[in-house]
């Protein structure tokens, strides 16, 4: 006969599953740092600060860049006023060299035997001339002088030498055809002719002065040795 008292085993009791967590987890969690995305809003303050300086930068570089250009505007315009009619007035200098070529070819003893009429006619060419340059100067154009001048190759342009023991060595002693300037630039330097070998300059009286001191001085100790003796 079959034993009817089964041992059923024991079952252990089921447990709910619940969304409390523990307490000590909860605490860490709640003191936890903020996650890496997460950015904390920065200070309005500082932001205004940081845009304002940058304004600030650039107006002053713009304000700097605008008077840097008002000076450059303000040269060009200056230049452009004296040296705008550098290459017009160039080719009217050779205007000016035939006619000084034309008062050049006519000497004084043709001056004297002329009659009336070429007389006239030089005097016309000379007020030509005169009225000429005039215009030039009232345009900013000057004419050099550089006869009996030192030479200066900034405005001269020296084509050979002459010997002339009267003057110092590179002094203007001829000139070829006449230089001018315009403004402070040079628009066409001077052709001259320069003195070779002429007399030496002057020399500074003080080294003249000592040069003496010490041939006196020389000669007086040369007779102190000669007294002993």
């Amino acid at each position: 006969m079959a034993d009817t008292n089964t041992h059923v085993p024991e079952t252990e009791p089921k447990t709910e599953p619940t969304n409390e967590e523990p307490k000590a987890v909860t605490d860490a969690a709640a003191t936890a740092p903020a996650d890496a995305g997460t950015q904390v809003p920065a200070d309005p303050t500082e932001a205004l600060a940081r845009e304002a300086a940058d304004l600030k930068d650039r107006l002053l570089r713009a304000l700097a860049e605008m008077e840097n250009l008002r000076r450059r505007t303000d040269k060009q315009v200056a230049d452009e006023r004296v040296y705008g009619i550098a290459s017009f007035a160039r080719d009217l200098l050779s205007v000016a060299d035939n006619m000084r070529r034309a008062l050049d070819a006519v000497g004084p003893e043709l001056r004297e035997s002329a009659d009336a009429g070429v007389k006239a006619l030089i005097e016309g060419v000379e007020l030509t001339e005169r009225e000429f340059l005039k215009v030039l100067e009232k345009r900013g154009v000057q004419k050099l002088e550089p006869l009996g001048a030192k030479f200066d190759p900034n405005f001269h342009q020296a084509m050979y030498e002459v010997p002339d023991a009267s003057v110092p060595p590179g002094t203007v002693v001829q000139v070829v055809q006449s230089g001018y300037t315009i403004g402070d630039r040079v628009l066409r330097p001077a052709l001259v002719a320069l003195a070779k070998g002429g007399a030496k300059p002057a020399a500074d009286p003080a080294n003249d002065n000592a040069g003496r001191m010490s041939d006196d001085g020389g000669q007086r100790s040369d007779d102190r040795n000669s007294s002993d003796i």
